[in-house]
């Protein structure tokens, strides 16, 4: 071959090469799946709730995804215990392909210090960029360690710009009243604890029974090794007590206004309004007494009781829980409602037990994008949604399903988040979906109390002193809470409270109060918040 001739083709064929090289780093999850699709794999998808029921395969949404990618899941959830499923994994070395826990878990520190799952940022690196295309900068940042790496990526994430810049974001947090009754005792004002009292036993002197079962008064959430969150937080969010005061973290727990609605509630408790059923029932036996109405009012989280909602609305639209005003302080403050803050909710890591760590990354990669998002939020265009003059409008046979029946419309579609360990709440916003009832009104009823509250959101490493000490505390009022709400008087609530003070005292408290301000200063730094 001519010298310039074979110049010229090795010129020709670096050109080429480079192209192609510059066309694979840019490409997007969408393009980064192309190749890989004709791949079949099945992923091991571990999610740490007992809970989570789906499976993959055979829905509209799972099949588009594994055609797409060519992956297939199978997932894995706890039977019993999420805590001890966990801890056997990680102790046994046995963490599936991908892991899905909530952020605040304490394994989490464990899986990363015993080299037990990759760093996101090393796999995107090294297989797929297009990861820190489709992840939040911010996100990234918060969740960076100090070694330079991010482990796990959190779902429902929002910054506090989020949460100023959209009024449609809602909290989860509701008091929700049994909609016929509460109108039959006249709908009344529930804000004040005597208020609240009347209220709560004009409904059971008027309503003794529900289909020939008692009527539950006051619902709540389980009560557990650390309290119960309808008692404790979301009271004290409806009361807006606050979180800080003078720049270091607050004891909401002794607040005044708190004690004040505790002791209404020990009253109710003596009177004989609040029922056995609420100290011993786990989340299945509330979620089955909901769908049968039997609850009066609750402080409970909206999305918790969505498919119950649908049923109670499909047997009579008046049935249903509707969100009221609430609980308020002595002032008449509005309630201070959190919503997920940078976060989120849970955290997806890839476990280095991953048979192939490249489709693992990819895939999630995948998810993460907007193709994703918009295939696992509203399903397949044409199939169960369409666009008209630029506005997504789902079908109404499809919405009809999501509205009355959602084991059949995930067993067909899939779609609604579902699918919802890698969910983007922001993304998904812009399509402009808005919930129908018999969920919307919960929702929108908490969108002017909705606040970013991120910066109060603190870890404590549990194998430490400061963890055995948090561990202590919580302890502690778990066994507290359930004995101030069944005391037998006034007198005697006091007389527990201060037993609760002295020990948590001596336990610590004041080392770990010191803790949390160190946090939340160093949290609301990094957020900008002043």
């Amino acid at each position: 071959m001519h010298k310039k001739a074979f110049v010229k083709r090795i010129l020709a064929l670096l050109i080429a090469a480079s192209t192609f090289l510059g066309c694979g780093l840019k490409a997007g999850p969408e393009s980064a799946m192309k190749e890989a699709a004709s791949k079949p794999i099945t992923l091991d998808w571990y999610v740490n709730y007992s809970w989570f029921v789906a499976g993959w395969g055979g829905n509209m949404v799972s099949d588009a995804i594994t055609e797409k990618t060519g992956v297939s899941l199978n997932f894995i959830v706890p039977m019993g215990n999420e805590e001890n499923k966990l801890t056997t994994l990680i102790d046994s070395d046995s963490l599936p392909d991908i892991v899905t826990i909530g952020w605040w878990e304490p394994q989490i520190q464990e899986m990363i210090d015993r080299d037990l799952v990759y760093p996101l940022n090393e796999l995107g690196e090294r297989y797929d960029p297009s990861f820190f295309e489709v992840t939040d900068e911010r996100v990234r940042d918060w969740y960076t360690l100090s070694d330079g790496n991010i482990y796990g990526y959190p779902n429902s994430s929002y910054t506090p710009e989020d949460v100023k810049n959209n009024d449609n974001i809602a909290s989860n947090q509701t008091f929700l009243v049994r909609k016929d009754i509460y109108e039959a005792i006249g709908s009344p004002d529930m804000s004040t604890p005597e208020g609240f009292y009347d209220a709560v036993v004009k409904a059971k002197k008027m309503f003794p029974e529900v289909n020939g079962k008692p009527l539950i008064p006051v619902g709540s959430h389980e009560f557990n090794f650390d309290g119960c969150v309808s008692f404790d937080q979301y009271l004290q969010n409806f009361l807006a007590v606050p979180f800080e005061k003078d720049g270091k973290k607050y004891d909401r727990n002794t607040d005044p206004e708190y004690i004040t609605w505790l002791k209404m509630f020990r009253k109710l408790a003596e009177d004989g309004y609040l029922a056995n059923d609420i100290f011993v029932d786990q989340r299945m036996q509330t979620s089955e007494k909901v769908a049968e109405g039997r609850y009066f009012c609750m402080l409970y989280q909206r999305t918790d009781i969505a498919d119950q909602q649908k049923l109670l609305y499909a047997e009579d639209p008046n049935r249903i829980y509707i969100a009221v005003d609430g609980p308020r302080n002595s002032k008449g403050d509005d309630p201070v409602l959190p919503v997920n803050g940078i976060v989120g909710w849970t955290l997806t890591f890839i476990s280095k037990n991953c048979k192939d760590p490249e489709r693992a990354i990819k895939f999630i990669d995948y998810l993460m994008s907007g193709e994703g998002q918009k295939l696992t939020y509203l399903g397949i265009e044409g199939e169960t949604y369409d666009v008209v003059d630029g506005e997504v409008v789902i079908k109404d046979e499809v919405m009809k399903l999501l509205s009355t029946d959602r084991q059949t419309y995930d067993s067909i579609y899939g779609a609604d988040n579902q699918y919802w360990m890698l969910q983007n709440n922001v993304m998904q916003l812009k399509w402009g979906i808005g919930l129908e009832e018999p969920l919307c009104q919960m929702a929108e009823w908490t969108y002017p109390y909705a606040t970013y509250l991120g910066q109060y959101d603190v870890s404590i490493k549990e194998n430490s002193e400061l963890g055995r000490i948090n561990s202590a505390n919580k302890n502690l009022w778990g066994r507290t809470l359930p004995k101030l709400l069944l005391a037998s008087s006034d007198e005697e609530f006091d007389e527990i409270l201060s037993a609760y003070m002295e020990e948590r005292n001596a336990l610590g408290y004041e080392k770990l109060m010191e803790e949390e301000t160190r946090q939340m200063q160093e949290n609301k730094e990094k957020l900008g918040i002043k």
